[in-house]
């Protein structure tokens, strides 16, 4: 294996991401471009846009709007209600939507004003006499579109299909298969049809015990069936006796996974990581009917929450191939997917790299979809004790979680990757896998451009304090969820212990230590986890959504809080950065996409127990409301 520090092509060949871009046959440069005013549409146009959108979101609960004007202004009654996250200007009245693209942005004396002088010195009077003004309701504001920069997205629809999230018992969670089985009589009728859930969580039920194959059998309807259920991390699935037969002959272990087993040696029904994939391989590959089903449920709630892009965390060449193929379908108006995806490709540990073979495709559909990144698997998680850790779990000594890929592949792909210019994206949960992909960044990132590179680590969860500060020094971004912090400090410190649970979530350490943080979910792993603003509310309360922490009123940890303006950039502007698109997204600048939310409240001066009810009155994407009104 060649060593990460001496990658020839990492030193001599500065990427950046312009070259990056110039080398994909899919780059458009004119997403990097102010877009000049497009042509009216026609009437059909206007019908089959309004059409299209009813299609997508009819369940939601507001409706959306009509197609508004290319041309108009949306300002506030008063001076301050947009909130731009533009350093140069903070805060504004109006912001002027011309096309896709915001070309002004100020007070509603300075837009007129500079609105009429345009008019009039316009030799080809394309400008028209009078600029439409909308103005927000009493209260409301306006921030950038939002980003969840973690989160899963057709897996999120998978998990509407048959939700078992929030059971507190086994039974219960089994009585959830049989309704759900007892719903549809084709599958009560055929007991050969493949039955798939998400969302069970062992650490939430009243006895903290792992299920089994023998649960499902208890129950006359759903014995007998092929059961596979994700659990609500994603690092579990427990199956059914049947799933395990198929499965035979089971191996004694499973690198980077286990099979957990009972007293007598044999197979319970719970794989965790990449165990998963013994019973992965029985399950049939879903339909695109079934992903456009999945998307379209995601789509509807995403947009209705305020995000307008998401960064996919698990993208494989079928994912790929649905958004390509979906945007080309009938229901992607002009060739656009209705939100924006930013794609990591999952790398499989136990196959060879393919950085050098694989396209990497960015700003296609109209700038709406990328994917030029890779995520890798170092370890676990937390919550089923496969955060690989330096020190013994505090409440099970006899393991220290596991590393799903081993030190020395990190320290091969890494810098293969980086070196074939893919951004390198590492899951990594426990203060061990945190460190060891840091010292593989560290070794690949010696001479080169990090700018242009951009790594992430994704979760970044429990540090060491050594680690903390080398976010900022080396120029990894930390890919947060804020609400797994309040999810997990519940139990976390039986887990981990008094001291060393003092390095979980630490997110104010890695900003004053120079570090980037962009936030997100993993959504469907968290309850409402979708919702950016309980996202914002977690991370600078620190507190559970009922107002309550294991420390007190004050949140858990408080020290670690992040302040509103850092949040509300880790939404918007980091992002963007973290995706290569700071020059088009993550603020309400002129030039830039003109993606932004309407808010109902001010989240940045109301009192944080507010912040959660909070409505989205309508969430724009290239200056058109895909959800809501303005």
């Amino acid at each position: 294996m060649s060593s990460p520090g001496s990658s020839p092509g990492l030193r001599k060949r500065q990427l950046t991401p312009e070259l990056v871009a110039a080398e994909s046959p899919n780059h458009s440069s004119s997403s990097s471009q102010v877009h000049r005013q497009p042509h009216r549409r026609t009437y059909l146009l206007f019908i089959l846009s309004v059409g299209l959108a009813a299609f997508f979101f009819s369940r939601s609960a507001t409706p959306v709007s009509r197609h508004v004007s290319t041309t108009y202004a949306l300002c506030g009654r008063d001076g301050g209600s947009i909130y731009t996250v533009d350093e140069s200007k903070p805060n504004a009245q109006c912001l002027v939507v011309q096309g896709e693209t915001f070309v002004d942005v100020g007070s509603l004396e300075e837009v007129e004003a500079r609105w009429a002088r345009a008019t009039a010195t316009d030799p080809n009077n394309t400008a028209t006499s009078k600029l439409p003004i909308r103005y927000l309701k009493h209260g409301a504001v306006v921030v950038p579109g939002m980003t969840d920069s973690h989160a899963h997205t057709l897996e999120y629809g998978f998990t509407k299909l048959l939700p078992i999230e929030g059971t507190l018992t086994v039974k219960e969670t089994v009585h959830r298969v049989r309704k759900f089985i007892e719903s549809q009589p084709d599958l009560l009728r055929n007991k050969t049809r493949l039955i798939e859930g998400w969302g069970w969580d062992h650490t939430k039920w009243l006895e903290a015990v792992w299920p089994s194959a023998d649960d499902f059998e208890s129950d006359p309807i759903v014995a007998g069936r092929p059961i596979i259920l994700q659990s609500k991390d994603g690092h579990a699935l427990w199956v059914s006796k049947t799933i395990l037969n198929k499965m035979e002959p089971i191996p004694h272990e499973v690198e980077g996974g286990v099979i957990i087993r009972n007293a007598d040696g044999e197979a319970t029904g719970v794989l965790l990581d990449n165990a998963q994939e013994l019973a992965n391989a029985h399950r049939p590959e879903p339909t695109y009917e079934e992903l456009e089903q999945r998307f379209n449920l995601t789509v509807r709630d995403a947009v209705a929450r305020g995000l307008t892009s998401i960064h996919d965390a698990g993208f494989d060449p079928r994912s790929l191939e649905f958004f390509r193929r979906y945007s080309r379908s009938s229901h992607a108006a002009e060739g656009k997917l209705p939100i924006r995806i930013y794609g990591m490709t999952h790398f499989n540990e136990n196959t060879e790299y393919w950085g050098n073979k694989r396209e990497k495709l960015i700003g296609a559909c109209n700038g709406r979809l990328t994917a030029r990144s890779v995520k890798i698997f170092a370890d676990g998680a937390l919550r089923s004790g496969g955060a690989a850790l330096y020190e013994p779990y505090a409440d099970n000594p006899s393991t220290r979680g596991f590393m799903r890929t081993q030190p020395e592949v990190l320290n091969d792909v890494i810098p293969r990757f980086l070196r074939d210019g893919w951004q390198v994206n590492v899951h990594a949960i426990g203060d061990r896998a945190n460190g060891l992909v840091l010292d593989a960044f560290d070794a690949a990132l010696k001479d080169a451009n990090v700018s242009a590179l951009r790594p992430r680590l994704e979760h970044a969860q429990l540090l060491a304090e050594r680690d903390m500060a080398r976010f900022g020094a080396l120029g990894v971004i930390a890919s947060v969820q804020p609400t797994h912090a309040t999810s997990d400090m519940w139990y976390a410190e039986e887990r981990l212990g008094p001291e060393r649970i003092k390095g979980l979530y630490a997110f104010r350490s890695i900003l004053d230590h120079g570090g980037r943080i962009t936030l997100g979910s993993d959504f469907p792993v968290e309850v409402d986890g979708m919702n950016p603003l309980a996202g914002f509310y977690a991370a600078i309360t620190r507190l559970s959504f009922e107002g309550t922490s294991p420390h007190g009123p004050e949140g858990w940890f408080p020290g670690q809080r992040m302040t509103r303006q850092e949040a509300l950039k880790g939404l918007t502007w980091d992002p963007a950065y973290a995706s290569f698109t700071e020059g088009i997204l993550g603020s309400i600048s002129v030039g830039k996409r003109a993606d932004y939310v309407v808010l109902s409240q001010d989240i940045m001066k109301i009192p944080a127990e507010k912040i959660l009810v909070t409505e989205v009155l309508a969430t724009v994407i290239d200056g058109q409301p895909i959800y809501g009104a303005l």
